[in-house]
């Protein structure tokens, strides 16, 4: 029965668009010391490398170097970024990003700094951060994960997150029959999310509750290994509102 709850023809259909890259390292090069994400430990702890030559990066220095640029070059930014890897995994995490989820509490499979869909999706105090959770967050990670599970279901992690999707009726009835409604009312950016505004709480009081732009980016050198950057651009701060949305998705056709 679990099987069938994840078949292939249990996704929504979405937007024809480039595959993603599977099965690339999480974290490329060796985090500064005193600092290291989720995925760094990951690469650390794996027998088949000493944490300084993750698998599936060539032994070449050049791209080493490349990429151990782009992590400083990303963590001196004043935005909260992080770059995720096929599976939104976490490859690497700027000061900013980690400050904004700083305040959620323990989970065992969905922390922001291990994967980022796991995180919008599974944890309980994403909604703290992430305002209109549901609508503005949850249906486009939706909708993405729904593109690249139908491109390749088994590719690493993904066939996990749709059983655990399976695993929640509400939220298992949005993904196989609200989920294609709303794609279909709202085109191509229910996938392609790069330029959208949305709305976070900050921990930060002086920020508070407000909107950021959402950048995502890949540029020629990381795509090769199926890795993407998201940064949140945040703007200047919205007077408090009142809080909406529920613990879990209810876009479910009206009967």
């Amino acid at each position: 029965m679990a099987e069938e709850l994840v078949a292939k023809e249990s996704v929504p259909k979405v937007p024809a668009a480039h595959a993603p890259v599977a099965g690339r390292p999480f974290a490329l090069v060796q985090e500064p010391p005193g600092r290291q994400t989720a995925a760094g430990e990951r690469a650390a702890d794996d027998p088949a490398t000493d944490g300084t030559q993750p698998p599936g990066l060539p032994d070449d220095p050049e791209i080493r170097a490349y990429v151990h640029d782009y992590f400083a070059m990303t963590d001196a930014l004043p935005f909260p970024s992080v770059v995720l890897d096929p599976g939104w995994g976490v490859a690497h995490s700027n000061p900013a990003y980690d400050a904004l989820f700083g305040g959620v509490g323990p989970h065992p499979t969905a922390m922001p700094d291990d994967n980022f869909l796991r995180f919008v999706l599974f944890h309980p105090d994403a909604a703290s951060v992430l305002a209109e959770h549901e609508t503005t967050w949850c249906l486009p990670l939706l909708a993405q994960f729904a593109e690249a599970y139908a491109d390749d279901e088994s590719a690493p992690g993904l066939q996990d997150i749709r059983r655990e999707i399976a695993d929640d009726p509400i939220m298992d009835a949005a993904f196989r029959l609200g989920l294609p409604h709303w794609i279909e009312a709202v085109g191509d950016a229910a996938v392609h999310h790069d330029g959208a505004v949305r709305h976070v709480r900050h921990p930060d009081p002086e920020r508070g509750r407000t909107s950021c732009r959402l950048i995502s980016e890949s540029p020629r050198t990381l795509r090769q290994f199926g890795l993407r950057r998201l940064t949140l651009v945040l703007r200047e701060t919205e007077p408090p509102a009142a809080r909406r949305g529920r613990a879990h998705l209810s876009v479910v056709p009206a009967r």
